[in-house]
């Protein structure tokens, strides 16, 4: 039996639901990360560090809700917070004290926060970000690097994936966007050169959380250059913010970014964003703002919703102590060293995992000649996003799932606090279980 006929049959259950969603959504999924072929699973309930989809197959989780839950499924202090706020209220269309807490929590742990604006997604909040940059400079000319991800909206969609051909975004869209590679010479070359650029965004371990690092020193570089020429420097701290430490990836850099976008962990799993950063800035957003320009507008009806709020509370009470991404760090750590010696131990060529405490990512191509424990780079920007070559890829995964395993995308995952060190060993099991259906099948 093939590897596929065996992963259709386990998953019997998801296969006759997808059939479903595939005449009620596009491509039959609801966000694109989880498009799977032959189809995606289908899950019913989680707890802790797994999840079980509707045929009762537990998986241990790496996706965690695309990276928000670092304190893992259902976690008492998030579900009592969200338990004693939803008979209160889940949308008062008011002030509350609860966004005030939320508020407070925030600029304890970002040093840049200085005001903050909720919005209810992480593409909301770097789309403000954008707009109080131009507002603020009066210039209309982005610089965002290759590979980064900022959200799906018009203004930065272009250059987060190559094999995007930016299909419904206006020419004009385009006309105001530079995209470089995270090289610090051409960035300073094209800020030299160039008297319109309002802001520079990046994501602050590199594209798609980390998969393509940064080069060392980049953000020591490109903040001192922002500041240099007068430029606007926007952190996308959406999947970092709170995770990689408790003020996020620029404050471990000891840098300090004039907007900071934040989301997932920073709303407790549920939905929510924010944006915070200079109070000179965020402050154009106030109805007694008179500049020269006016004030900018911004609503949401779901902006500090306070079910979103309560939640929020809980996860940055626990983020605060610093324990929970210590120990997610620690077992990402283990996870990444203990992969790395099983793919040296099939010496598989081609196949290395790397990550950055808490968040892991795999890389898998054959055709290369990276170690295990090489962090791929030079290679062509749309492999690096691919995690490697797709065939194998798509085995993998189906691999993994047969063997209780769910990576995000198949290729990459996070780490909570409640991953116990029986998980990672397990996963290490599956992981050599899954090598030995993937040779089997090629």
């Amino acid at each position: 039996m093939s590897l596929e006929q065996q992963y259709r049959q386990r998953f019997a259950g998801s296969a006759v639901l997808a059939e479903r969603a595939y005449q009620r959504f596009p491509g039959g999924a609801t966000h694109d990360g989880r498009y799977a072929d032959p189809f995606p699973l289908f899950m019913e309930r989680a707890d802790g560090p797994y999840k079980w989809d509707v045929d009762d197959n537990r998986m241990i989780d790496y996706w965690c809700g695309h990276g928000a839950l670092l304190l893992g499924h259902g976690h008492p202090a998030i579900v009592a917070a969200i338990t004693q706020q939803a008979p209160v209220a889940t949308h008062l269309g008011a002030s509350h004290r609860l966004e005030l807490e939320w508020a407070d929590l925030i600029v304890e742990l970002i040093p840049a926060a200085e005001r903050v604006r909720f919005t209810a997604s992480g593409s909301e909040a770097t789309t403000l970000a954008l707009r109080i940059a131009r507002a603020a400079t009066g210039k209309n000319t982005l610089i965002r690097f290759a590979g980064h991800f900022h959200g799906w909206h018009d203004a930065l969609a272009p250059g987060a994936d190559p094999d995007d051909p930016n299909r419904g975004v206006l020419p004009s869209t385009l006309d105001s966007l530079i995209i470089l590679p995270t090289d610090l010479d051409q960035v300073a070359a094209t800020l030299a050169t160039r008297n319109d650029i309002a802001a520079v965004i990046l994501e602050p371990t590199g594209a798609s959380y980390g998969s393509i690092p940064l080069p060392a020193d980049f953000l020591v570089g490109l903040r001192e250059l922002t500041h240099r020429y007068g430029v606007i420097m926007i952190a996308d701290e959406v999947v970092t913010g709170f995770r990689v430490t408790p003020g996020g990836a620029c404050a471990r850099a000891g840098v300090i970014p004039d907007l900071v976008c934040l989301a997932k962990i920073v709303a407790g799993g549920l939905p929510g964003g924010a944006l915070a950063g200079r109070a000179e800035l965020l402050d154009l957003l106030a109805h007694d703002e008179c500049g020269p320009r006016g004030r900018i507008r911004q609503q949401g009806t779901f902006n500090a919703n306070p079910l979103s709020a309560a939640a929020g509370i809980a996860m940055l009470r626990a983020v605060a102590t610093g324990e929970p991404g210590a120990i997610a760090a620690r077992r990402g750590t283990m996870l990444v060293q203990m992969l790395n010696e099983l793919f040296r131990s099939y010496r598989l060529r081609g196949w290395t995992a790397f990550g950055d405490g808490s968040i892991f990512h795999l890389f898998v191509d054959p055709t290369t000649d990276l170690v295990p424990g090489e962090i791929p780079r030079n290679l062509p920007l749309a492999t690096l996003k691919r995690g490697g070559d797709p065939r194998l890829l798509r085995l993998l995964r189906m691999a993994l799932h047969l063997n209780g395993v769910d990576l995000m995308r198949g290729r990459s995952g996070f780490v909570s606090a409640v991953h116990s060190e029986e998980d990672i060993h397990a996963t290490i099991a599956a992981m050599a279980a899954a090598i030995e259906l993937v040779m089997r099948e090629t």
